[in-house]
């Protein structure tokens, strides 16, 4: 694992010129980027973390921003991690979730509204085969498909019937068999073993699929799809992906996000793109990633965040100019705690392509220049999986 420049740099924002190695960190199996942090895991089952730490979310026991990685207090176990807003989950291999950090909303789980800078055990949790964090709230999925949630609930996020906080977990009502979860902005998805989605919480774009704009406290099937591997929830626009390779959208389409070749929002799911194998969505814009190892990306382009060589901002899916063999691909996250936008590819090779904003020298090219089209990671190679979110990569 490599840091992409300086993670805090001073008043005159002088960047690190060239990447450094990520000091004491081999055998990373799994990164994780908050919204100006960094999760690291590493084989032994230790978590290691870098970057902004103004509520305790690196969870070293300080309030310190850490430039280089330090370890997180006490985990050792762990076998997936997931980087929220301002706040960490982990899942250890006995099944039991830890978190740390920003706790204003009870995203934590411990029953307090503390603010954590060493993990604490979520309470009453056990035998736990997911975790995902959104920017307030965090949902996990049990071994028996049922799934809990906890945190901000204004909008009826957390699907127990209430728009009530909640400092410790609740079961999302009328939820079995879900095989995966994935914690929008003030919206939850979740993915059944039958093939079916199921959604709750805001609904103002029509982001839950139902065919209304009315939100939901607690899930209602997204209407007309069937055959679904994955789902993807952003900010205010859903993506899911089919058995079939087809692409399906909903939601929000201010920058033409749902790549259908308008910009009218849209209430229920309609097909974009087909013979796809992956799909990623984040703020305002998606990735696609094609069977041929090609990939796609439409929607806002302000950063030059679709790779295309411009700033024009795109409602179908145009190609990611110069990459092939791609195997993963990763957008910023959908947190309002960044307003950028980049994206990440990694290849077969093991290496790992970026573009679109680089403020923060998140595209790990050595510059603070926005890139319009992708450019290597130094120094990375044999990378196994990435993930993208605000200022870091």
């Amino acid at each position: 694992v490599w840091r992409l420049g300086n993670d805090f740099p001073s008043s005159s924002y002088n960047l690190q010129t060239t990447p450094e190695q990520v000091m004491g960190l081999t055998d990373v199996i799994q990164i994780s980027a908050g919204a100006d942090f960094s999760l690291a895991l590493k084989s032994d089952g230790t978590v290691w973390t870098w970057g902004k730490n103004n509520y305790g979310q690196l969870g070293d026991g300080t309030t310190t921003n850490r430039s280089a990685p330090v370890q997180v207090n006490g985990l050792s176990g762990v076998i997936q991690v997931s980087a929220g807003g301002n706040h960490s989950l982990a899942l250890k291999s006995d099944g039991t979730v830890w978190a740390w950090g920003h706790n204003y909303y009870g995203q934590l789980g411990d029953g307090t509204f503390t603010n954590r800078t060493t993990p604490v055990q979520v309470s009453g949790l056990s035998v736990i085969v997911q975790v995902s964090a959104g920017e307030d709230h965090s949902l996990i999925i049990k071994s028996d498909g049922t799934v809990w949630a906890w945190g901000y609930n204004s909008s009826g996020e957390l699907g127990d019937g209430t728009t009530m906080g909640r400092i410790i977990p609740v079961q999302v009502g009328g939820l079995s068999g879900i095989i995966q979860v994935s914690a929008g902005w003030c919206y939850s998805l979740a993915l059944k073993s039958d093939g079916t989605t199921w959604a709750c919480g805001s609904n103002n774009y029509g982001q839950l699929g139902d065919g209304t704009t009315m939100n939901r406290t607690t899930p209602v099937q997204v209407s007309g799809i069937s055959g679904i591997i994955q789902v993807s929830s952003g900010w205010n626009y859903s993506l899911t992906l089919k058995s079939d390779g087809t692409v399906w959208t909903w939601g929000d389409n201010y920058y033409g996000q749902l790549g259908d070749g308008e910009k009218a929002n849209q209430k229920l799911p309609l097909m974009i793109q087909s013979y796809m194998e992956q799909i990623n969505s984040g703020t305002n814009y998606s990735l696609a990633l094609k069977s041929d190892g090609t990939a796609w990306a439409w929607g806002n382009n302000n950063y030059g965040q679709l790779g295309d060589d411009t700033t024009v901002s795109r409602s179908s899916p145009a190609q990611v100019i110069g990459l092939s063999g791609i195997i993963q691909v990763s957008v910023g996250s959908e947190s309002s705690y960044s307003s950028y936008g980049h994206a990440l590819a990694l290849k077969s090779d093991g290496t790992v392509w970026a573009w679109g904003s680089n403020s923060c020298g998140q595209l790990g090219d050595g510059t603070a220049t926005d890139r319009f089209t992708p450019v290597q990671v130094s120094g990375l190679s044999g990378v196994i999986q990435v993930n993208a979110s605000g200022c870091h990569s």
